[in-house]
């Protein structure tokens, strides 16, 4: 223990070491200015005189930092090593350049990141380099050297060890193993049953419970991610044991998850559900399969068109409501809710007016209940209606008002009516193609197609 008094030059009041208690388990560096100054401080005369005072300065600053550490919540700069962890894990990363980064010791960087997560900062890089190993041998991965200088290692061999230690499998038999997937969202559990799997975990709606009992004969362990606390929601996946886990893009499942897979994330604002359907099949080896599913659907999408050049000749636009509570959805086709066939599969086109409120850049626009019939559009679906009957009757007197009455659509009996949350909120193969099969059936009846 020192004890010192300060002096300003000035008079002021000097800045101390405000410290009640002494520090324990002290980082080596403060340990190493202790000893050396108190090795000078009993040396009769001393060769370097003002040794000394600079030694005690230093000590200072490092107790000032390292207190200043531990009274910062850990969670302030573990998020940002984390972080920086994710995007940089390929590099060659030390301990003492991320204490850096978070402006802590070292010793106090690894005390508090065990803490935290559960693994030492190596172990925690190594898995970030072996899940990352894992994902690319998922989707074709490339020569085993090349992999490994993606990853952060420097050769195949080493980072075949690695993987063989973190996975119990080598890289090669790891991509031959027959996978247990858990899917996050219905979207992948519905690729899963198209391509006849079932996910070892998935999440399902009554709908697609019977497509799964049509297609594979059996449902697998049904998962619902909005019963859950943090911690049994976990638990819950954990207890699937899967080899991989699909979700959407979302960084803090991603961190949760690194102990136990795997999490291929599917960002769907970039990648529409053809492209993830390829994607899963690629991961489960049905990449054939995929295809040939794809090609039928494009042959049924043709024969539709052609009926539909027939019938309507140039489409013209449409626009698809989702009416809630208090307020309701238009969507893009990358938000599903069967824009992605009426736009990108049938040829309708979205109103100038969603577009220029950038429906295209956010994915939907949301807008008063009353507000509908301030967007006019050749065609007008309404996939989904509330239950309550309140607001039931602020939709009847918009549909008995003089502005919506004026539309376009409704004067020409082109408002269709589904009102099918269940299947309309599916952005998948299996959802598509019942989506396609409701929206010409609802047309036709509206304009007797043959």
């Amino acid at each position: 223990m020192i004890t010192y008094k300060g002096i300003a030059a000035d008079g002021s009041k000097p800045l101390g070491l405000e410290h009640p208690v002494p520090l324990h388990r002290c980082p080596a560096n403060i340990i190493r200015l202790a000893g050396e100054l108190e090795s000078l401080w009993n040396e009769p005369n001393p060769s370097t005189p003002f040794r000394l005072q600079q030694l005690f300065v230093d000590l200072l600053a490092e107790l000032s930092k390292e207190i200043a550490a531990r009274t910062q919540p850990s969670s302030f700069w573990l998020q940002q090593i984390l972080q920086f962890m994710n995007t940089h894990y390929n590099e060659d990363l030390s301990r003492e350049q991320m204490a850096g980064l978070a402006n802590i010791s070292p010793e106090h960087f690894s005390r508090m990141f065990r803490k935290y997560m559960g693994r030492t900062f190596h172990a925690h890089l190594t898995l970030l380099r072996i899940r990352s190993a894992q994902r690319r041998i998922l989707t074709g991965a490339p020569n085993l050297n090349t992999l490994a200088q993606e990853v952060g290692y420097k050769e195949g061999l080493y980072l075949s060890r690695k993987f063989k230690e973190s996975v119990g499998l080598s890289p090669t038999a790891y991509q031959r193993k027959h996978k247990r997937i858990a899917a996050l969202n219905l979207n992948h559990t519905a690729s899963l049953i198209a391509l006849g799997i079932t996910p070892e975990l998935g999440v399902y709606t009554k709908w697609l419970e019977q497509m799964q009992q049509r297609t594979t004969g059996k449902v697998g362990q049904k998962f619902n991610p909005y019963g859950h606390s943090p911690v049994t929601y976990y638990d819950a996946i954990a207890a699937a044991n899967p080899d991989i886990i699909i979700s959407y893009n979302n960084s803090e499942e991603h961190h949760r998850f690194l102990p136990l897979a795997p999490v291929l994330e599917l960002p769907f604002l970039t990648m529409n559900w053809r492209e993830q359907f390829r994607l899963i099949a690629d991961i489960v080896n049905k990449r054939l399969k995929a295809e040939d599913w794809l090609a039928h659907y494009d042959e049924r999408v043709t024969g539709i068109n052609d009926q539909l050049d027939r019938e309507l000749g140039l489409r013209g636009t449409a626009i698809v409501w989702e009416i809630g509570a208090n307020t309701a959805y238009c969507f893009s086709s990358s938000y599903g809710r069967g824009c992605q066939i009426l736009y990108d599969d049938l040829g309708f086109r979205p109103p100038a007016k969603i577009l220029e409120q950038g429906i295209l850049a956010r994915g939907y626009v949301e807008v008063d209940i009353e507000s509908i019939s301030s967007y006019p559009a050749d065609h007008i679906f309404i996939t989904a209606l509330p239950s309550h009957s309140d607001i039931r009757k602020r939709i009847y007197q918009l549909f008995r008002s003089a502005d919506w009455l004026k539309l376009e659509a409704v004067r020409q009996n082109r408002v269709y009516v589904l009102n099918d949350t269940e299947l309309f909120c599916g952005y998948d193969p299996l959802s598509s193609q019942e989506q396609l099969s409701k929206l010409i059936r609802v047309m036709s009846e509206h304009h007797k197609f043959a």
